[in-house]
């Protein structure tokens, strides 16, 4: 059966007003030519530049899996993205067009992406000629560096594993589709960006942006990341705001962490309580930890009993702000794990705000 083919999106990154008449390329054939223009749509977005060209290759061998497994049931939409944010049309493009499913092939980047193309202009996109009681649900087929998300369901980071998951999804879907929640951030100019994940701040959020830039060594960019965040840094005094209430001032803090998910970092288990169906962010504030802290606990990191330290402080919250004491201004924000910019922020949760296979 050949693929239906997704055209790139042309619009400018948030245009809604011109979606693409994708009518055409709905449309696929099987082996005796018959079209199926009748069957639902899985738009499948893949980058596949992702971990240094491994996501495109691994793709290329799971096309035909995918095709048996899902194939009689769906029509298979293949997009590939060609650069930053790319993703972020292709999601809504596809969504307006009225997508069964879209599904993101490759990391924790490629999902965010994905997950912000839910989304324009702070509202939920919605499909054109369905209109909002349709829903297009969300999948995951971990194909790229980090797989930090599929862990807080203890999901195998095997990509015909995710396959047989969405194709029960799609056999089964009163039973194996599910309701999550959806973290929003946001900064001085009030524009909102969304994460599915974990938001984080200070320290993590610096070595973050410093992991990227060594994507090609894989997991092992964040330990890098992590090094090189180390170099000058020092725990800063900042100011919070949980559920409207009133500021709080936390001293020394070393990173501050907003959890929708568990893990962030290549595994680390930094927000241990926190849950995507629960309504609540989960927040760990790590205070006046040093080098060798992290030498001494990593460990704790990585299996989360680090929250039972004296020094890290956690609380369960619907919405809190963050800001400097005194301003400095390069305190590094990042969300799933990319540079949103600096403080001060803004993070609240939206309950059940998108159907995901699981």
């Amino acid at each position: 059966m050949a693929t239906a083919m997704l055209r790139p999106s042309f619009f400018a990154r948030g245009d809604q007003s011109s979606a693409l008449d994708l009518s055409s390329d709905r449309v696929s054939r099987n082996a005796g030519g018959s079209s199926s223009r009748s069957k639902r749509d899985f738009v499948f977005v893949v980058n596949p530049k992702g971990a240094n060209g491994r996501t495109g290759r691994e793709w290329k061998k799971l096309l035909p899996f995918i095709r048996e497994r899902l194939g009689p049931q769906c029509n298979i939409c293949e997009s590939m993205t060609s650069g930053p944010f790319h993703a972020v049309d292709i999601t809504r493009e596809a969504i307006r067009e009225g997508a069964e499913a879209v599904i993101a092939v490759g990391g924790d980047g490629t999902l965010h992406e994905v997950v912000n193309g839910f989304f324009w202009a702070g509202n939920p996109v919605t499909s054109v000629d369905l209109g909002p009681e349709h829903s297009t649900t969300l999948g995951l087929i971990p194909l790229g560096t980090g797989s930090d998300f599929a862990r807080t369901f203890g999901w195998k980071n095997d990509p015909y594993d995710a396959v047989e998951r969405i194709a029960r999804g799609l056999l089964y879907p009163t039973g194996l589709r599910s309701k999550i929640d959806v973290g929003v951030i946001s900064g001085s100019s009030g524009e909102k960006h969304f994460f599915i994940n974990v938001a984080d701040i200070h320290l993590s959020a610096k070595a973050g942006y410093y992991a990227s830039k060594y994507k090609r060594f894989g997991n092992l960019c964040y330990v890098i990341g992590a090094l090189r965040a180390f170099i000058g840094h020092n725990n800063w005094d900042l100011k919070i705001k949980v559920d409207d209430g009133e500021w709080e001032v936390c001293n020394k803090v070393t990173a501050l962490c907003i959890g929708n998910a568990k893990f962030f970092g290549g595994g680390m288990k930094i927000t241990p309580t926190a849950d995507p169906s629960n309504g609540n962010l989960e927040v760990v504030i790590l205070q006046d930890f040093k080098w060798y802290d992290f030498v001494l606990k990593l460990h704790k990191l990585y299996n989360g009993s680090h929250i039972s330290e004296k020094n890290v402080y956690t609380r369960s919250v619907k919405s809190i702000e963050i800001a400097e004491v005194t301003s400095r201004g390069d305190i590094f924000v990042q969300s799933d794990g990319e540079h949103f910019g600096f403080l001060p922020a803004k993070c609240l949760i939206l309950p059940a705000a998108i159907e995901i296979f699981t």
